[in-house]
């Protein structure tokens, strides 16, 4: 099989590899196509790659290249990770909200429509191209905001494509790791949007085990839910996806925000330049150790400033500089590479597997439209993928989670029409947002700092 992966030249690229690498057999995986348009980062980021490969032994070509058609004919599998206007075009997402006093996160509220508006045509145009080009394949979409380009898409009349996200699935490995059960052991309820979902269950033998372990403060302390604190956690008695953190805590969330040196896009942006330096003119071996000591310090500062505790965070801010890398099995496999490839064998296989995605509701959540892409649980088979019954969720979840969806409807409509006021109307639906006057300069202000990227709008 080729398996190809547009967005090739991303930092994440040497984990979807050695991931990839577990997977070889089953899929008949032959080649790995790495597809971007920056020649330089792609040459950089291949090394590691390559190296990771070299170590596993196995048989399986690396290959790259900056022609979207190359890499998309004939495709067995497609995963979509781009970043149109790389890091500077976060920071500025980050950076033009922060300035009008809202959250400045990358996907969440007014940072996800910015990126949004470049991420929408760009893969609108990959899967027109996959459509004519690879017409049997999967596209899977971790391109963010992904629960967003994911609507588009479907929108737009794509229908072999779903949305993933590695946070969507998180409650599941808590589970499984704490209770040292196999993953696929544990079976999760997941429901509610990319980077706005719960999971309700954790059910292991037929018995739900999830009540119990959110009453337990050392679970809680273990995972990110401390984010939240034992005694919120156990006042939902849901366990949370770890962004609903801007919507919870969202005042905590801007102060600290603010408070940092560097916004999140910022300290991603130096840390990225930093590593594609110093990989220019690298043996494959050195590559390696330069791509893992850069991951684990770009993986210990995530979400550093949710943390309660002042000393977690400033160790959080100073990981360790190296760690060795390891060649995975298939259920170490995690992250977005886990989520896709664990889907796609399910289909080529038609072996079952219960999963989180983002895919058309249908009639899975009570009060959503057959066609909202919400994130839920689903059943994954050779006939295709299916969204779990869920049935009604609590109010309050439900409230929010149809709130935002709502600014989601509004936003990808805007986006596909390039219409300013629909933008507009979009942002003060949303939550975090709620004003026509700060709505219409965020509008104003990302169209002008991506005027590059989204063209014209009327």
């Amino acid at each position: 099989m080729k398996l190809v992966l547009i967005g090739g030249g991303g930092v994440r690229a040497p984990e979807f590899v050695r991931g990839a690498l577990a997977f070889t057999a089953d899929l008949d995986l032959q080649e790995i196509w790495m597809m971007d348009i920056d020649p330089s980062r792609l040459e950089a980021i291949a090394a590691p790659c390559i190296e990771i490969v070299r170590q596993s032994g196995q048989r399986v070509s690396i290959r790259q290249t900056l022609d979207l058609d190359e890499a998309l004919a004939d495709a067995g599998m497609i995963v979509a990770t781009i970043r149109v206007g790389q890091e500077k075009g976060r920071v500025l997402d980050e950076r033009i909200a922060l300035e009008l006093g809202v959250l400045g996160q990358e996907t969440t509220g007014p940072g996800g429509l910015g990126m949004a508006m470049r991420s929408i045509p760009a893969l609108l145009n990959i899967a027109a191209r996959a459509e004519m080009l690879a017409p049997q394949a999967w596209i899977f979409n971790f391109t963010n905001p992904a629960g967003m380009v994911t609507q588009a898409l479907i929108d737009s009349g794509y229908r072999r494509v779903v949305g993933i996200c590695d946070s969507a699935n998180t409650a599941q490995y808590d589970v499984a790791r704490w209770l040292d059960h196999p993953v696929d052991a544990v079976k999760t309820q997941v429901f509610g949007l990319n980077h706005l979902s719960w999971t309700r269950r954790a059910m292991i033998d037929g018995r739900d085990v999830l009540p119990a372990l959110l009453r337990d403060d050392d679970f809680v302390n273990d995972t990110h839910l401390r984010f939240f604190g034992p005694a919120v956690v156990q006042r939902l008695g849901l366990y949370l996806n770890e962004y609903l953190y801007y919507y919870y805590f969202r005042d905590v969330a801007v102060q600290r925000i603010l408070a940092q040196e560097e916004v999140r896009g910022e300290e991603v942006e130096r840390l990225s330049r930093e590593l594609y330096e110093k990989l220019r003119g690298q043996s494959l071996e050195d590559s390696l150790r330069i791509y893992e000591s850069y991951k684990r310090r770009r993986n210990a500062s995530y979400m550093a400033y949710a943390e309660h505790d002042p000393d977690l965070r400033e160790i959080r801010l100073n990981p360790d500089a190296d760690i060795r890398p390891v060649h995975v099995t298939q259920a170490e496999v995690g992250g977005y590479a886990g989520v896709a490839l664990r889907t796609g064998l399910a289909l080529k296989l038609d072996h079952p597997l219960r999963i989180a995605l983002n895919v058309p509701n249908q009639e899975a959540i009570v009060g959503m439209r057959p066609d909202d892409v919400v994130e839920v649980t689903c059943t994954v088979d050779g006939g295709g993928i299916q969204p779990v019954y869920v049935g009604e969720i609590p109010e309050g979840p439900f409230l929010l989670m149809r709130q935002v969806k709502y600014f989601e409807r509004l936003a990808v409509r805007a986006i596909l029409e390039r219409d300013r006021a629909l933008a507009v109307e979009a942002l003060v639906a949303h939550p975090l947002v709620g004003s026509y006057e700060r709505a219409s300069k965020l509008v104003t202000n990302y169209l002008k700092a991506h005027s590059d990227y989204v063209g014209e709008w009327r």
